[in-house]
């Protein structure tokens, strides 16, 4: 409940006027302030006698008054200008964060010439333009840039995203947040892939926009990690989860799906084909390895994928499952080299339905096995 100024009060201040009466008097003025049912006149004596008040050499007083009027809506921008400007802190520190008297130029002029403390501050505000934030991200430490970019209210343009990553994208403290970010360009995304943990990568991939290249090489990154924390024990269900959270954001199309699987991700390309049909993934196995061709098909089409492209698919599919049965001497790469060299010469649809782009990350990845002595 808020407590009203009275006649009491105002005989208590002029009998005794300390710094704890001064404090108490501006608490209940600006409160009654705040609350709006003050008439035009009564507000202007309000507004003179905070001005007074702002210059008040206690203290108290003066955080009274900003802690009351941080979000009163009306007040004026030399008022609150002039507590967040204030010598302390915590006078300050309660305007910069909340009121939305100031300008963003006054912001701006804050974080330029104030400390990194207030700076931070200004990072937490329920709002933050561009121009603040780009103020922030030029100025700010990086405790001010771990607030801004973990502030959802935050507008971050893509430069200045692109200027967090080059200053401190090798902070954990700050690429936790950033990739956590609702929405990224796409050459953020990308500019943080090299830096960030493997468990960030993944949340990259299944949450964010990144090119089709990039993002086939991490699902096999991630997949491979997986089997290797499986300890031989075999990769079943262990995409299940990726696959489920690309559908979820649109990012599991045909091209990803098809150069996993050119690549022996066969358990990736069971997976997909399941969570877009939604057909459970032990009877989705079985459509796709039925030895008749209507099984594949059906769960193809059904899976909405591309018509045209069913021979490429289903070659893809017969070279993985033959390399996997097969018992032989022959080096993994050469068979991987045997399968993408196939895929890319006899189905010259590829490239109508996908593009270069497909093709020339297939061929890529050929050239790479030709001159390495590991799986891609």
């Amino acid at each position: 409940m808020t407590e009203k100024l009275t006649a009491s009060d105002v005989r208590q201040l002029l009998t005794n006027p300390s710094g704890k009466n001064r404090a108490s008097a501006a608490q209940k003025i600006a409160q009654q302030f705040g609350e709006g049912g003050l008439t035009v006149k009564e507000r202007s004596i309000a507004e003179d006698i905070f001005k007074v008040m702002v210059k008040d050499v206690e203290k108290q007083v003066r955080s009274a008054l900003s802690e009351n009027l941080k979000d009163v809506p009306g007040l004026s921008n030399d008022l609150a200008k002039t507590l967040a400007m204030d010598l302390s802190d915590e006078v300050a520190l309660p305007m910069l964060q909340f009121s939305n008297a100031l300008t963003d130029a006054d912001l701006v002029e804050i974080v330029r010439t104030q400390s990194m403390t207030r700076t931070k501050a200004v990072a937490e505000r329920p709002t933050v333009s561009q121009q603040v934030s780009e103020a922030i991200v030029t100025h700010g430490d990086e405790d001010s840039v771990v607030a801004l970019v973990s502030n959802t209210g935050a507008e971050i343009s893509e430069t200045s995203l692109i200027k967090v990553v080059d200053k401190f994208g090798n902070s954990p403290r700050v690429q936790e947040p950033l990739v956590h970010r609702p929405t990224l360009p796409v050459s953020v995304a990308e500019k943080l892939v090299a830096r960030v943990a493997d468990h960030l990568k993944d949340y990259l991939v299944q949450h964010h926009e990144l090119s089709d290249e990039l993002a086939t090489d991490l699902i096999l990154q991630s997949r491979e990690r997986a089997t290797l924390n499986l300890k031989g024990f075999g990769t079943s269900g262990s995409s299940e989860e990726l696959v489920r959270q690309l559908k979820a954001n649109r990012r599991l199309t045909p091209s990803i799906i098809l150069r996993a699987l050119c690549v022996g991700d066969l358990d990736f390309f069971e997976q997909s084909l399941s969570a877009l049909s939604g057909v459970p993934i032990n009877n989705a196995r079985v459509l796709i390895h039925d030895e008749g061709e209507l099984g594949l098909r059906s769960l193809y089409q059904k899976a909405g994928m591309p018509v045209s492209l069913l021979p490429a698919y289903r070659l893809a599919l017969e070279m993985v499952v033959d390399a996997e049965m097969e018992r032989s001497d022959e080096d993994p790469q050469q068979r991987m080299r045997r399968l993408l060299e196939r895929v890319l010469t006899e189905d010259q649809k590829i490239v109508a339905e996908f593009g270069t782009d497909t093709v020339d990350y297939l061929l890529a990845k050929l050239g790479r096995l030709s001159q390495s002595s590991t799986l891609p």
